[in-house]
């Protein structure tokens, strides 16, 4: 039983094993572009990566995703490593909130280096790293695009779960009751 739209179960599978990887490389390239991110200010100083810890949650939980995305899509294609659905449900569960979570923190830097935070003294940082600025907007849509395909998954590995299931009854009205009472 699987999706009867366009193929059935297979359409289902292979638009899982496309997402996958189709996500890697833009995970990859949200990481490379965040970790090479550097500019120098002869007036404030160097700004880098490693000066973030939003950056570096990013990065890390991007290389894991793109890491998992791989040996999901290796495991989905040979088929006799890993059969289990509820195992690429919960994985794919896991990975989606923490790649949102990441993205969360990576677009509250990015509005605290563009606006700054006048209540804690904080003033923008893009006026003066504008290029650092521009990379990290890139390496942030880059991130985007990787959250909504492992999103999209997490849909797929729910559907592929719970299919198996029958689904709720509905509820009884009081009028029904009283008639199978009686």
């Amino acid at each position: 039983m699987g999706i009867s739209v366009g193929g059935g179960e297979l359409s289902l599978k292979v638009l899982d094993f496309s997402l996958r990887l189709f996500l890697i490389p833009f995970s990859v390239a949200s990481i490379w572009i965040a970790v090479n991110n550097k500019q120098d200010n002869s007036d404030y100083g160097k700004l880098e990566f490693n000066d973030f810890i939003g950056l570096k949650y990013m990065v890390s939980i991007s290389a894991v995703s793109a890491g998992y995305a791989l040996f999901a899509a290796v495991c989905s294609y040979l088929r006799c490593l890993l059969t289990k659905a509820w195992v690429f449900f919960v994985t794919d569960q896991v990975l989606a909130y923490l790649m949102v979570t990441s993205m969360a923190a990576t677009v509250e830097f990015v509005y605290l280096v563009y606006n700054g935070d006048r209540l804690v003294t904080w003033s923008e940082a893009c006026a003066s790293y504008s290029s650092f600025c521009n990379r990290l907007k890139i390496a942030l849509a880059l991130h985007v695009i990787a959250v909504c395909c492992f999103l999209v998954l997490a849909v797929i590995s729910s559907y592929r779960v719970f299919r198996t299931f029958d689904p709720p009854l509905p509820p009884c009205k009081d009028d029904e009751v009283e008639q199978e009472m009686t």
